[in-house]
């Protein structure tokens, strides 16, 4: 088995596109603790927000999928699940509430893990929930003529739990000991975690939940207010890309992870500015229609009532139906598709 030792990573040189990734997401960081000690009821409508987008996403990533209202129904516990992927679903809302009320108190451990895991198949009665693989797994993908080929064989079950302790006595210790920045050191865990694949089922829901975890305990907790996994689900295309690159040589301890982590740093400097976007909209305490209309102005190409919803998270979406009739009719934005369908744009 390879040996994970991320002190060593302390010692490499990373490219101005990677710092310059670090600096801007710190500089964002430092922005949104101020609005926080400032205006934190503000935020709520965020945090309902993205828990419910980050539960249809990642899950979404995955092929488990029901209707956009019946996984708002479930994030707020007001309906039962009706089938298996309803049941995950609810699983991974009930992990991902575990770790926004609780990510202080979770240390990474193999125990801590399988708990989470657990969380996932807590409604679906499979077995397979908070225990490690029984069987070999592996990372498939499908070409486009259908057929089937393995991308990346994982560890062997036997070399799971061992290869499970390893990394997280690594992070925790690098961690402790301050010598690799978390945004660096995060997505190789994660990375590493992937190649491990130490469950039969689960493991890509498990990683972005475990990320969400990790950056948290780092104090970078804009997947609160904005969901990562719903940026991740619109690119997963290259999300797959990279973490394929990054495997690449992975037993052999040659891989080189940093397309993964650019990515992944990508990913946290969008959701930073996307956070910006919303809050100053709410901060400015317009009238509704004007709130809307700020929001439509921050918009590129085509948009739909949803993602203005998102950007106006103090407003109902009543108020924000009439205020995008108003602009209609003011010949400000143009309608285009019928009922569910429906997206705008802007005629400037």
């Amino acid at each position: 088995m390879r040996a994970f030792q991320y002190d060593k990573i302390a010692k490499k040189t990373w490219d101005t596109e990677t710092l310059q990734l670090i600096a801007g997401i710190r500089e964002c960081k430092g922005r949104q603790e101020m609005f926080l000690a400032q205006k934190p009821a503000v935020l709520k409508k965020l945090v309902e927000i993205a828990r419910v987008q980050s539960t249809e996403a990642s899950n979404k990533i995955e092929g488990i999928v029901t209707t956009s209202v019946r996984v708002k129904q479930l994030c707020e516990e007001k309906v039962l699940p009706r089938n298996r992927d309803e049941e995950e679903i609810s699983g991974y809302r009930d992990a991902l509430n575990t770790i926004h009320e609780n990510f202080e108190y979770i240390p990474i451990t193999p125990n801590y893990i399988l708990q989470l895991h657990g969380m996932l198949y807590r409604y679906s009665g499979r077995e397979i929930g908070g225990r490690f693989k029984n069987v070999q797994n592996y990372i498939s993908e499908t070409r486009a003529d259908g057929s089937a080929w393995t991308r990346f064989t994982p560890l062997a079950p036997y070399e799971t739990p061992e290869a499970v302790e390893a990394i997280c006595t690594s992070y925790s210790k690098a961690i402790d000991d301050g010598i690799v920045d978390p945004l660096i050191l995060i997505p190789v865990f994660i990375n590493d975690f992937l190649c491990i694949h130490p469950f039969n089922d689960g493991n890509g829901r498990m990683s972005r939940l475990l990320t969400t975890l990790l950056l948290y305990q780092s104090g970078f907790v804009v997947g609160r207010y904005v969901s990562l996994e719903a940026k991740i689900e619109k690119t997963k295309d290259v999300y797959y890309d990279v973490l394929q690159a990054a495997s690449a040589g992975w037993h052999e301890g040659t891989n080189d992870p940093t397309d993964f982590i650019k990515y992944l740093l990508g990913t946290i400097l969008a959701a930073y500015r996307d956070f910006e976007d919303r809050v100053n909209i709410v901060e400015e305490k317009l009238p509704a229609l004007e709130q809307v209309r700020q929001a439509v102005k921050k918009k590129v190409g085509k948009f739909t009532k949803s993602e203005i919803m998102e950007l106006c998270p103090s407003i109902g979406k009543t108020s924000v139906e009439n205020s995008l009739k108003t602009l209609v009719e003011e010949a400000y934005i143009t309608p285009h598709g019928k009922g569910k369908a429906t997206f705008y744009t802007r005629n400037d």
